[in-house]
């Protein structure tokens, strides 16, 4: 019985002890689940589209630079509206009438008066027309603009490519620790079975009544049921961890390593390349030029075109209907009763708002590193002593053993220390757990995982 017992704590302490070599070959493990959920992971997804989304304005922006071209036309049938009446036939018959007398001829015919419509009738414009922006100051500003929103955009991506991380680490942490909580209640339930069949030995020798066994079977019962409920936990780890990978809630999840060492210490490191203060920092300088863009009213606007095309009446299309003309356009809002003052304020309160928002947020990003550097040690401390609690809790378990088969203990206390005993195991396999998870609370809010 106490070889058993020796032997538990020794696979326990090997599960949280072993050689180094195999910690790195668990962290290589789990940074392929890393990458893996940088690839599938459906919110990751979602923020790479918006960064899309951005790259995409940012080319509209550029192209706004560039020559536009644009085939243009208008075909009108009209009847009816003013006209410009021409009295051609009284002007010219007389003249045309002493002719033919002259020359005794009807060579000049007679002429009707004349009404021309002035709308258009069965008549078309075709043209390409291409226009140019010379100086436009907001064009110019638009694109700076796009560009910070780009930059904001990808520390948007990074701070949920951070969380990520720490949220498949600790969740990979937490289904290894259900795992052992599994592990160590079957351990359990195997010292139970051991107790029952020492009590149907000695109950067979006169030397125990059937108390005791009974005792230890209700115990068994009981520790089955706690197999039951950390098996269901060690599922429902799994499931998170494979939600947060994007696969199949049931996948198996590797863990090639029975090595999680506690981390003796963690780097401080500053929190202003967190991408929280990035992403502010852009917004402050997209606010800035959009209070310039919106100063740029005093700068005129100087746009040049050229319309190359063809009109006339019933289609014709000859060298008489072809044409071209080129100008240029001249806009200079000189007076817009404040409009664009106005606007220009508002994005000035804009940029004060965020510069506010910015001293806060450094505030509670160095917040969250103090606290979480205080939880790691908190942890650390909680593992340290949890350590020491499982060795005491072993010697006290294999003493009242002892005392027990030699009749000297009731079993009510044996079976104490059986309880102390695996609760003490569960306690370092919660608190290693912890450490880890503290630890990977520090990385994210120092921004130190490499996720480039």
């Amino acid at each position: 019985m106490l070889t058993m017992i020796n032997k538990r704590v020794a696979i326990i302490l090997l599960l949280l002890f072993t050689a180094h070599s195999w910690q790195s070959k668990a962290q290589s493990q789990l940074d392929a689940y890393i990458q893996e959920g940088f690839k599938n992971n459906q919110g990751l997804h979602q923020q790479s589209i918006q960064l899309e989304r951005s790259l995409l304005a940012l080319k509209e922006a550029k192209s706004l630079f560039l020559p536009n071209i644009s085939l243009l036309g208008t075909y009108t049938k009209a009847n009816g509206g003013r006209t410009i009446d021409l009295p051609i036939g009284d002007l010219m018959n007389p003249v045309y009438a002493t002719l033919n007398q002259l020359t005794n001829s009807n060579n000049f015919p007679h002429i009707d008066n004349q009404s021309i419509l002035l709308n258009p009738d069965n008549f078309y414009d075709a043209k390409f027309r291409t226009s140019l922006p010379l100086i436009n100051a907001e064009i110019w500003y638009n694109q700076k603009i796009k560009k910070e929103l780009i930059t904001q955009q990808q520390a948007a991506v990074n701070v949920y490519k951070r969380e990520l991380v720490k949220n498949i680490k600790s969740a990979y942490y937490q289904y290894y620790q259900a795992g052992k909580a599994v592990a160590i209640y079957n351990n359990a339930q195997l010292l139970v079975k051991e107790n029952i069949r020492v009590n149907e030995s000695l109950l067979k020798n006169g030397v125990r009544n059937n108390t005791a066994l009974t005792r230890s079977q209700t115990e068994k019962q009981k520790i089955e049921a706690a197999i039951t409920q950390a098996s269901n936990n060690q599922l429902n780890a799994k499931a998170y961890f494979n939600f947060l990978l994007n696969r199949s809630l049931t996948s198996d999840i590797i863990i090639d390593t029975t090595y999680f060492s506690k981390q003796e210490s963690v780097n401080t490191t500053s929190t202003n390349t967190r991408e929280e203060l990035v992403q502010l920092n852009t917004g402050i300088a997209a606010y800035k030029l959009a209070e310039k863009m919106q100063r740029s009213y005093l700068v005129p606007k100087l746009n040049t075109f050229l319309d190359l095309g063809s009109q006339g009446f019933n289609f014709d299309y000859n060298s008489k209907t072809q044409y071209y003309i080129w100008g240029v356009n001249l806009q200079w809002d000189l007076f817009a009763a404040g409009k664009n003052r106005y606007k220009s304020q508002q994005a000035k309160t804009d940029v004060a708002s965020l510069q506010a928002q910015y001293s806060q947020t450094e505030q509670a990003l160095q917040l969250q590193t103090e606290q979480s550097l205080n939880n790691y040690n908190t942890a650390l401390s909680n593992y340290n002593s949890a350590k020491t609690q499982l060795a005491l809790a072993n010697k006290y378990y294999n003493d009242q053993l002892k005392v027990y088969k030699e009749g000297q203990l009731l079993y009510i206390e044996l079976l104490d220390a059986l309880n102390q005993l695996t609760n003490s195991e569960l306690q370092l396999s919660l608190a290693q757990a912890n450490v880890l998870t503290a630890a990977a609370e520090i990385e994210r809010n120092q921004a130190a995982y490499p996720i480039n």
